[in-house]
């Protein structure tokens, strides 16, 4: 059953429960139930699969709640917390973690130390209503906010992916966490395994993390990794799951697309999976950026800036491109 079926279930329970009091003559007492009823409601509504926006929580990138989501979502932050805590108690015979492959883990949130793999690791955070723990450096951290039974978006999962690959680069162990480790972490797991070339796609992946630990990745889960996979043929020109005809279907779309329109028209006509490759490519500037900053030497930033600039001509013809004073590329609308 589904987040939103869970809550939206729990919120009638605490409506009726307040209508009850109400009656009774309890106001006072029936006022709280009404208010959290109201609460459950909104979550039930906004972690809906076809709405999913887990931002309503207002998890920062640093893994912490505002104060106006702690007043406001109060009763639920605490709630996913208890049931956090309490399930993991009663799960004594599952491992908090598992190691996947060298240097990559899998598994639940850490609200304790010993929870956390060897190796001081990075810290990937799919869960969207659970904080991060303070022994978790934030210099060692990302969050992928998600929902439970629900799947990051492709953007999150490829940020996610390359994040990941750049820490392994530097020799640090990777966990990739949820609530428990079965579902929305798995997903984020699949395509880094991928990334890293441990495996083929993500469904040999997913073989993989079965082998080393019980998941339970759902149809969301995997139309999200094949929309993933998608983009990804689209941007590489590399086979798609379909085989050779399918990455052809692909790329003459795109060409059809492109053929006598302007920048604008090619923007508002974009099929799904070139959306996606587009938001691929936003990201590939961001790690440009993110190198840049870092001051790592010019010729790790040429590599960067070549590969960005091929891949957005792949996707976009000459006329709706534009170069930056940097020597960048991209689209003329941004």
């Amino acid at each position: 059953m589904g987040i939103s079926k869970v809550i939206g279930i729990a919120g009638t329970t605490l409506l009726v429960t307040s209508v009850g009091l109400w009656k009774i003559g309890l106001r006072i007492v029936a006022v709280p139930f009404l208010a959290t009823s109201t609460i459950a409601y909104i979550i039930a509504v906004a972690s809906h699969n076809s709405i999913n926006i887990p931002w309503i929580l207002g998890k920062n990138s640093k893994g912490r709640f505002p104060i106006w989501s702690s007043v406001l979502f109060g009763p639920f932050l605490i709630l996913a917390r208890v049931y956090a805590t309490v399930k993991r108690h009663m799960r004594k015979k599952e491992a908090v973690y598992n190691m996947i492959t060298e240097g990559v883990y899998l598994g639940g949130w850490p609200f304790m130390l010993k929870h956390l793999p060897p190796g001081d690791p990075s810290v990937i955070d799919c869960t969207c209503e659970l904080p991060r723990s303070d022994f978790v450096p934030t210099n060692e951290y990302l969050c992928v906010p998600t929902w439970d039974t629900r799947a990051p978006t492709i953007s999150q999962i490829e940020f996610a992916a390359c994040w990941a690959c750049e820490k392994r680069a530097k020799g640090k162990p990777v966990y990739v966490h949820c609530a428990f480790g079965h579902g929305r972490s798995a997903c984020v797991v699949c395509a880094v395994l991928v990334a890293l070339g441990i495996a083929e796609n993500w469904k040999d992946a997913e073989n993989i993390i079965r082998e080393k630990r019980k998941i339970k990745m759902n149809a969301v889960h995997r139309k999200t990794l094949d929309d993933w996979t998608r983009a990804w043929c689209l941007l590489s020109g590399t086979r798609s799951p379909e085989g050779a005809e399918g990455t052809e279907a692909i790329m003459n779309a795109e060409k059809n697309y492109y053929l006598g329109t302007s920048s604008l028209e090619i923007l508002l006509h974009l099929s799904q999976p070139q959306l996606a490759a587009l938001k691929l490519l936003d990201l590939q500037q961001q790690q440009w950026r993110r190198l840049q900053e870092d001051i790592i030497g010019e010729e790790e930033i040429k590599k960067c800036i070549q590969s960005c600039n091929c891949n957005i001509r792949k996707l976009l013809p000459a006329e709706a491109l534009h170069w930056d004073h940097k020597g960048q590329v991209g689209p003329m609308w941004q």
